[in-house]
């Protein structure tokens, strides 16, 4: 999904693997912030959905860690202790699981590290996301994981008019565990195992002769298929509350690390969401994705036209101008801000604090006087998800929706629990 640079002789597996790891469009990760005081968050709907297994790898914008605030909803108050978030956790839980202790310590062990109430609704959004991206697998598998590997790799190849004979006898030589890199391409079944790959190709790149070193390209994994850029990120502004066997990044590719980073990624930054499919469609394509999609929107309402709802305000991997920029700057005059202010306030868009920005308030404030009334400030984001991995026409909304009818059935076993 994200293209690689440059394709080196016999680092060609490097150059290609990211494309099978890969997540929708990403987001680059905004400067860290302080914390703030806490605000109310989503409040719950209760209409089961049936939504089917399949995975897909989100990838959000890493940014300084908020903990969420209990929300006022009619489950449980926010003095909930540990014990009873273990008991309320345990009921939630779908029952068929392998190793549901496991999964619900691992789990409030990451609601108490990030300091997130143990409510229902948060506990189920959790749920929801590890149901839709790995099916309770703690080590996701990837259906012929091998095939797309080498098919990228003499796609690769064929562009560098490299021989698969001479590239495939390169990846004869041993690797640490004693299988030739080769036999552990045609062996890999799991993400893990591509990640572990890497990391022995990049410490093995003097023996392989390669003239730079090996940059791991795998950049989501787990059972909540997170960034390893935002876990990174992380625990640079919030303490891990587990020694790391490994790296960071190995930690990723672990039950209890996957589970921390995802809920974090999912739960620990603050939104005035009505719902919590907006969270979902943000775990999916960035925070902040539904609110900036609706700003967008309102930005198109104004303009009078048809706007790309894809949470993106500014664009990041060229020098161009963005379409929602340069629809303001022909809507400075009715804004009543300057170009300067008007891109100052766009590079918060990354940010809780956009929406109290005047560039916000004021297009909001613009848009609803002409249409008569208030527009919402939120909308799902309108993406369209690409991957070696996925064979159907996929988008944002469809994740947040699958995941929501999954969080739905959830919330429905509370429900049940309390009658």
């Amino acid at each position: 999904m994200k293209p690689v640079k440059q394709l080196l002789s016999l680092a060609v597996m490097a150059a290609t693997l990211s494309a099978c790891v890969s997540a929708p469009p990403s987001k680059p990760s905004p400067a860290p912030i302080k914390p703030t005081a806490p605000v109310t968050t989503t409040p719950i709907e209760q209409t089961p959905v049936t939504a089917p297994a399949i995975s897909l790898p989100p990838e959000a914008a890493p940014l300084t860690p908020v903990p969420i605030p209990p929300a006022t909803v009619k489950t449980p108050s926010a003095a909930v202790d540990e014990s009873q978030g273990r008991a309320l956790l345990h009921q939630l839980l779908p029952a068929n699981i392998k190793d549901r202790n496991g999964w619900r310590n691992d789990i409030l062990s990451a609601f108490t590290g990030l300091k997130i109430p143990y409510e229902a609704q948060y506990f189920c959004a959790a749920i929801a996301i590890i149901e839709q991206e790995s099916s309770w697998q703690a080590d996701p598998g990837v259906p012929n994981l091998d095939k797309i590997v080498w098919k990228e790799i003499e796609k690769r190849a064929a562009k560098y008019h490299l021989p698969m004979l001479a590239v495939k006898t390169a990846f004869l030589k041993s690797s640490p565990d004693g299988r030739s890199y080769k036999k552990r391409i045609d062996a890999l079944k799991t993400e893990k195992q591509m990640n572990d790959l890497f990391e022995d190709m990049a410490a093995d790149a003097h023996a392989l002769k390669l003239p730079l070193s090996l940059k791991n390209p795998i950049r989501t994994g787990g059972p909540m298929q997170v960034s390893v850029d935002f876990a990174e990120d992380h625990v640079r502004v919030w303490p891990y509350p587990y020694k790391p066997k490994g790296s960071i990044r190995s930690e990723v590719f672990t039950r209890r690390g996957g589970v921390y980073f995802g809920i974090a990624i999912l739960l620990q930054y603050r939104t005035n969401y009505p719902q919590m499919i907006y969270r979902f469609a943000d775990f999916n394509a960035g925070r902040y994705s539904s609110r900036n999609a609706a700003f967008q929107s309102a930005v198109g309402k104004l303009a009078r036209q048809k706007m790309v709802l894809d949470g993106d305000l500014l664009r990041y991997e060229s020098n161009e101008t963005s379409t929602t920029q340069k629809q303001l700057m022909k809507l400075a005059s009715r804004l009543e801000m300057s170009a300067a202010a008007i891109e100052r306030d766009l590079k918060l868009e990354k940010t809780e604090g956009f929406s109290q920005t005047p560039l916000f308030k004021r297009v909001f404030e613009v848009a609803s006087a002409q249409v008569g009334h208030a527009l919402p400030h939120q909308v799902m984001p309108q993406i369209k998800l690409s991957s070696p991995k996925i064979t159907r026409k996929l988008t944002t909304e469809w994740f947040a929706k699958r995941v929501d009818g999954r969080y739905q059935g959830c919330m429905a076993r509370q429900v049940a629990g309390v009658r």
